[in-house]
């Protein structure tokens, strides 16, 4: 009996904790067990997945079919997060801003550039809200119930907007003028106007509002189509509440691009003949251009007497 070891672990994991025969070999049944619980520790979880599986099934992968409506959600909420904040598609009605933008195109919207106190700049393409019934009149299309959805979440225009786009001619304190046939001026700078719808004229020559001469008012701005005759824009609806300026809160954004159809991809930058200084100068700086030669003349004259009057002084002003 002095020769058997004891079951019990001596605290350290070793071959000494094994059990043995009197000849110094370990039993077969203790091998085996050591062997499994080797396998079981072997720091891969073996333990724990061993009575999992004892437990129940191992778990198992979530179907797509289960997933795919959260996608949907999703893609629902980035679709209305990008309509809201970053562009959305709008649709193009009628000729009026020919060639630049045909009917049946579809153009993307900046809106996030409004949000950090963006202003419209002269000879954009933009977007705005119908500033006073200017779409009075006009035919409106009965959308079928999945243009209503792709129009709510921003995939397609939406049928229930009352929504404009034109081309930013004047912002507030230009004047802008249009005698006879043209050209169009801007603060007294006539308009390279190459973008027109050939064989327009720059101006229209009626008395519904083709000839005008206007100073837009601070936080407005003055529209045009670039299909000069076939465009009901800020001319002729200087008599509505805005006298023909669109409020620039009712601008949503700048057209940057036509996306559709493919073959019109294309980006919609502003006209060269906007890249000239066209602004109106200010007041102060008018009066302190015309006070310039005046103070030099008066210079010049006084000088002129004292040469005249003081022998001492030469003719090129240095003391004799």
């Amino acid at each position: 009996m002095g020769d058997l070891a004891v079951g019990a672990r001596s605290g350290h994991d070793g071959p000494e904790d094994r059990p043995e025969r009197h000849d110094g070999t370990v039993p077969p049944a203790a091998e085996d067990a050591a062997t499994s619980a080797s396998d079981s520790g072997d720091g891969n979880g073996g333990g724990t997945r061993e009575s999992g599986e004892q437990g129940g099934q191992p778990k198992k992968q979530r179907s797509f079919w289960k997933e795919l409506p959260l996608l949907i959600g999703i893609a629902l909420v980035l679709a209305l997060l990008i309509k809201t904040f970053l562009v959305q598609a709008f649709s193009i009605p009628s000729d009026s801003m020919q060639n630049t933008l045909q009917k049946g195109d579809r153009v993307l919207v900046d809106k996030l550039t409004p949000w950090f106190g963006s202003e419209p700049e002269r000879g954009e393409v933009v977007v705005f809200h119908d500033p006073d019934n200017w779409l009075a009149g006009e035919p409106t299309v009965a959308p079928n119930p999945l243009q209503r959805v792709l129009g709510w979440i921003g995939l397609m225009p939406s049928s229930n907007e009352k929504d404009l786009i034109k081309r930013v001619i004047g912002v507030a304190g230009d004047t802008v003028e249009c005698k006879g046939t043209g050209p169009l001026k801007v603060n007294g700078h006539a308009l390279n106007d190459s973008f027109v719808y050939a064989g327009n004229t720059p101006c229209s020559v009626d008395d519904q509002g083709g000839q005008f001469k206007v100073k837009v008012p601070k936080g407005k701005i003055w529209v045009m189509g670039d299909h000069r005759q076939n465009s009901l824009d800020s001319r002729y609806h200087q008599q509505d509440k805005n006298n023909g300026f669109v409020p620039v809160g009712n601008v949503i954004g700048r057209a940057i691009v036509i996306a559709w159809p493919p073959t019109r991809w294309n980006t919609l930058p502003i006209p060269d003949a906007f890249d000239q200084n066209l602004s109106a100068a200010a007041p102060g700086a008018l009066g302190l251009a015309g006070a310039v030669p005046l103070v030099l003349w008066r210079r010049r004259r006084l000088a002129d007497g004292l040469t005249a009057g003081n022998p001492r002084v030469s003719s090129d002003g240095t003391a004799g």
